[in-house]
């Protein structure tokens, strides 16, 4: 495997094209072996699943003492380039980014991560207050359990849109098996943290409405995800988020 043509760079990680194949490299200081297998084995339990395009892994291994990651090279462009060209189109691109979403959440996977295990190993690694944690891992216990695929970072910048218009979407990395409005209220806050609160309740107006889910039902997830989406570690998002887990009157 090549690494001569830089396609993305995420600082941790660094993406490559070499001929039919995306190379993920990471940075070994942030990334654990089991990191690594456990992301390409997420991706291999629902690189199968019918109707959805997923690249498909061709290689886990080391580059120059680097972990990396080798899929089909998709050709296409992101969605989030194509609503970035083509603002007058935002609508059409948002409800076509809900209906693949609704389309993922369709559903099941044996041997998925459990979605309520992972949110309650993140909120017990949060620097909130005994208090707050307390409350956290009450509420998520009590929503409802579910046993749907979520991808866990579903955003336009993980789907790359090929010459057919056909979606393929990617970064497998956070995949579980879990309730759909959970997966719904991280997309939610990822708009959000991109400064897009607009697009956001666009977003979570659509979802809503084509699923006949009350929206208070998914803003339930909202104190919980943002808790555990804050333990990225990113010093910029961890004030915003907290003032998701802080508005939030606990039942």
């Amino acid at each position: 495997m090549k690494l001569d043509k830089l396609i993305c760079d995420r600082g941790i990680k660094r993406i490559y094209r070499d001929g039919d194949l995306a190379i993920k490299v990471f940075e070994n200081e942030f990334f654990t072996k089991a990191d690594i297998l456990n992301e390409a084995c997420n991706q291999a339990k629902v690189e199968d699943l019918k109707d959805l395009h997923i690249p498909r892994i061709r290689e886990v291994g080391k580059i120059d003492g680097k972990w990396a990651i080798a899929t089909e090279f998709v050709e296409g462009k992101t969605l989030q380039q194509l609503m970035d060209e083509n603002p007058d189109e935002m609508d059409r691109y948002l409800e076509e980014f809900v209906d693949l979403q609704i389309r993922v959440h369709s559903y099941s996977v044996p041997n998925l991560n459990s979605q309520k295990e992972k949110m309650n190993r993140k909120i017990s690694q949060t620097q909130l207050d005994a208090t707050t944690r307390y409350e956290l891992h009450t509420r998520l216990n009590a929503l409802p359990s579910h046993n749907k695929v979520c991808h866990g970072d579903f955003n336009p910048s993980n789907i790359i849109v090929d010459k057919d218009g056909i979606p393929h979407i990617l970064d497998w990395a956070h995949v579980t098996s879990g309730n759909a409005s959970a997966d719904v209220a991280r997309t939610y806050l990822l708009f959000c943290l991109a400064g897009k609160e607009d697009l956001a309740n666009k977003y979570l107006n659509m979802f809503c409405e084509k699923t006949d889910t009350a929206r208070q039902y998914v803003e339930k997830w909202l104190p919980i995800v943002a808790a555990s989406q804050s333990v990225k570690g990113k010093p910029e998002e961890k004030e915003f988020l907290y003032k998701w887990v802080d508005v939030v009157d606990f039942e």
